[in-house]
């Protein structure tokens, strides 16, 4: 499953084309032209943008809250007859601390042990992790794999490898910290079953479980609820692409091999196999059974995830529109726009919360320089509103009132993410291919209501 041997117009090895920087260069040159002969009209362009983009995100946040307010609704009967060889995917590197809870919680799956293999992926030259497994009595079906210290050390480098040893018919990935649901496999073969044979992958939601940590917990926290509780759910009702979560994804394994497997040098490989799927005609889905992690507690860590994650998904979508008629071809008219506005549109965000907040707190002290219209005033007002009720009713579905009450403060985090798109750009350019390593373990994690 070497992508970028087997089409490397779909790997992220190279950042950008060259028609990619001639386009930018134009578009760069078209706008200092138009800033400089018409800064009205430029000005305009740009408000009208902002307001299309801002309209879309209202309007997706609404349909997510309602979305989020009933658990995805399953139909037809579920899984039928012996069940399959399922391979559990563990990739670990510098996870001492995390391999006892992530033994116990995939020991604790209710699946039968000759049915389950569990692959703890651990880098040949990280004797810290290795040694925390070999001091662990593993259950039966646990096997260690060992993957060469080479270029990239990405976690889907260590995926693929892992994938020569696998054997089983369907595949899920965990990371070091996660506890999934007892039940999560049997669910996801439900859904299998009853999605389809097309239906390639399903994503369980993904919980943080120490968000009264700090305050960056728990907004990350109720930003993740609204992802899994509404967002997701609404795409796979619309049957349109989802960016799949990092870990608690499941898969065919004919899918999976279709697409290319993961791509080694795309630092979200997590989005970008999902989009890689929609390409190749399989759909994507949810479960409802839940996959419980622990959210960065301290805004370094936050800023080396968040930086992390923006640059994968500008990596993917560089890919995705190195020909955007050919991907437009292959998703499908509909699930193109609604990559551009999920995907395209999020990182636009992620880039303008900064600005827009400056440029509101400059309309409170000098309107005559920073003119804000009572409109656009009111456009925002309604953002915020809606992107706290989507939490507040995830809030309501998770039985957490904390999230409900992160919400009242989103407007103070939102801006971070500026921060972290600046880094992002700047390792694109320098470091395209760096993984910023989250730690885990440090922080007290609660146990989790049955849901």
């Amino acid at each position: 499953m070497a992508l970028n041997r087997r089409d490397r117009s779909l790997s992220a090895r190279s950042v950008v084309t060259v028609w990619q920087l001639l386009a930018a260069l134009l578009i760069g040159v078209g706008v200092s032209r138009s800033i400089d002969t018409a800064p009205e009209l430029a000005a305009t362009f740009a408000r009208t943008t902002l307001w299309f983009l801002f309209s879309a995100f209202v309007v997706m946040r609404l349909f997510a809250a309602a979305a989020s307010l009933s658990r995805p609704t399953s139909h037809g009967a579920g899984w039928q007859g012996a069940l399959p060889l399922y391979t559990l995917l563990c990739p670990l590197h510098r996870e001492a601390a995390s391999v006892p809870g992530l033994v116990s919680a995939l020991a604790a799956l209710d699946y039968p042990a000759d049915r389950r293999e569990v692959l703890l992926i651990a880098e040949a030259d990280d004797a810290g992790t290795i040694a925390a497994i070999a001091a662990q009595r593993l259950p039966p079906g646990f096997h260690v794999v060992h993957v060469p210290p080479a270029r990239p050390r990405t976690k889907p480098k260590a995926l693929n490898y892992a994938m020569a040893s696998a054997r089983g018919e369907f595949i899920a990935v965990f990371d070091a910290e996660d506890a999934p649901h007892p039940q999560q496999l049997r669910a996801a073969l439900d859904e299998f079953a009853r999605g389809g044979e097309r239906l390639g992958a399903v994503q369980s939601p993904l919980i943080v479980d120490n968000a009264d940590a700090s305050w960056i917990a728990s907004q990350f926290a109720a930003e993740y609820a609204i992802q899994f509780r509404g967002i997701l759910p609404l795409l796979a009702h619309l049957k349109a692409p989802l960016p799949l979560g990092g870990a608690g994804n499941h898969f065919r394994r004919e899918a999976l091999e279709d697409a290319g497997g993961w791509d080694p040098f795309n630092v979200t490989e997590d989005a970008d196999l999902a989009y890689r799927l929609s390409r190749r005609g399989w759909t994507l889905g949810v479960i409802d059974t839940p996959t419980y992690e622990e959210a960065p507690a301290e805004l370094g860590a936050w800023l080396r995830q968040r930086s992390r994650w923006i640059k994968g998904h500008l990596q993917t979508w560089l890919v995705l529109m190195r020909n955007p008629w050919r991907t437009a071809r292959e998703m499908g008219l509909g699930g193109f726009l609604w990559m551009q506005l999920v995907l395209g549109g999020g990182l636009i965000a992620a880039s303008a919360h900064a600005p827009l907040l400056g440029l509101l707190l400059l309309n409170g002290v000098a309107p005559q320089i920073a003119q804000v219209s009572a409109t656009d005033w009111m456009l925002m007002i309604v953002g915020y509103v809606t992107a706290a009720l989507a939490a507040v009713f995830a809030a309501f579905l998770e039985r957490d009132r904390r999230l409900a009450l992160s919400a009242l403060t989103m407007p103070l985090y939102w801006p971070l993410s500026t921060l972290a798109a600046t880094i992002a750009a700047v390792e694109l350019i320098l470091l395209p291919h760096y993984w910023a390593k989250t730690a885990h373990g440090l922080t007290r994690r609660r146990t989790p209501p049955d849901p």
